[in-house]
């Protein structure tokens, strides 16, 4: 071998050994920094979200771009700050009343007496905690253990919605230099093009946070109907906590039928009985029916393509990755549609079909 051909080789070896090198950097990177970079993804969603609304009121109403942001963003929060109070006024209204009547239910419990110490006589509860009380014991003692670990969760919990608020917020604040830095970085060929990118990523983020409000909206009013026949108490505040719920991909309507069913079981085993039927029902008619064509629609993806995307996306990154599903899903049909191979044109088609013949 030539001393050209062993230079070749060694240098292709190292190009080999550095990009190897580089990738597995790369992924370290991205494994070490997750919960930042989760956050960063999120931020952007909620920014593409609401940069529409803020571009809409500083052409109208407000000059400075700011200003207009903290608008938009306080009226989010105070939206957000509304609803909490709709639905945190009443339970905390209960929860007290409950902690007030807590001594009486628990001796009833014991005696097997009320509605609580039926239920516990039924299903042989009261029984297997009067014949395993050390036990029983044990598992309260163990479970205050992690109480400190919980807290942390917490605390964690509020800096990353804190966070990503801020993130959001210097995004869509920043968004017009970021768009001006691309376009004069691209030139003036590709100005339009990324022009029309953006407000086609915008429309299918704004899409499917509409299409998914409309699904949440139909499952609150549902709900709503179904415990107000089935004569379940607060009726209105366990819909607005169904429809939150449902705002969650997948798992949203499953957990909005264990805070509905529950509520149906507390009220009577009728109730709850039916309010989990119907739950088992419409599940099924979201996930496979609902979403993909209101979803579809909005985000301009055809049913199948929302459904697999949706079970894809779930299945390798968890909740967030079902949440970001769809509109990552149209994100990419419009970067397939702009930089991908180009169809032939009719023209040109009627052309070489003309000279093969």
């Amino acid at each position: 071998m030539s001393d050209a051909d062993t230079r070749t080789t060694a240098r292709r070896t190292l190009i080999v050994i550095g990009l190897v090198l580089a990738t597995a950097f790369a992924l370290a990177f991205v494994y070490a920094t997750r919960r930042v970079l989760v956050w960063v993804v999120v931020a952007a969603f909620f920014a593409i979200a609401l940069k529409p609304l803020v571009d809409r009121l500083q052409r109208r109403l407000v000059r400075r771009r700011a200003l207009a942001t903290l608008l938009v963003f306080l009226a989010a929060l105070v939206v957000l700050a509304a609803l909490a109070a709709v639905i945190l006024a009443p339970l905390v209204n209960e929860v007290g009343r409950f902690a007030d009547r807590a001594p009486e239910l628990l001796h009833d419990a014991r005696a097997g007496r009320g509605p609580l110490g039926q239920v516990l006589e039924r299903t042989g509860v009261r029984r297997y905690v009067s014949e395993h009380s050390d036990q029983v014991r044990d598992l309260g003692s163990r479970l205050r253990q992690p109480v400190v670990g919980v807290l942390r969760g917490v605390v964690e919990t509020v800096a990353g919605l804190v966070t990503v608020v801020v993130l959001a917020y210097l995004m869509v604040l920043e968004s017009p230099r970021i768009t001006g830095g691309l376009l004069a970085a691209a030139g003036d060929g590709q100005g339009e093009r990324l022009r029309r990118v953006g407000r086609e990523v915008s429309r299918a983020v704004t899409g499917y946070l509409t299409g998914n409000l409309l699904i949440s909206v139909i499952c609150g009013g549902l709900t709503f109907l179904v415990l107000t026949v089935t004569g379940v108490p607060f009726a209105a505040v366990i819909a607005l906590l169904v429809a939150v719920a449902d705002l969650i991909p997948l798992v949203g309507a499953t957990l909005g039928a264990v805070i509905a069913a529950g509520a149906g079981f507390l009220h009577s085993p009728t109730a709850g009985v039916v309010v989990l039927v119907f739950f088992v029902i419409y599940q099924q008619l979201e996930n496979h029916l609902l979403q993909p064509l209101i979803l579809s629609r909005a985000v301009r993806l055809n049913p199948l393509t929302v459904l697999v995307s949706v079970l894809l996306a779930a299945e390798l990154a968890g909740l967030l990755g079902a949440l970001l599903a769809i509109p990552a899903a149209g994100i990419v049909q419009t970067l397939l549609r702009e930089y991908g191979p180009s169809r032939l044109r009719p023209g040109r088609s009627a052309a070489a079909g003309r000279d093969l013949g």
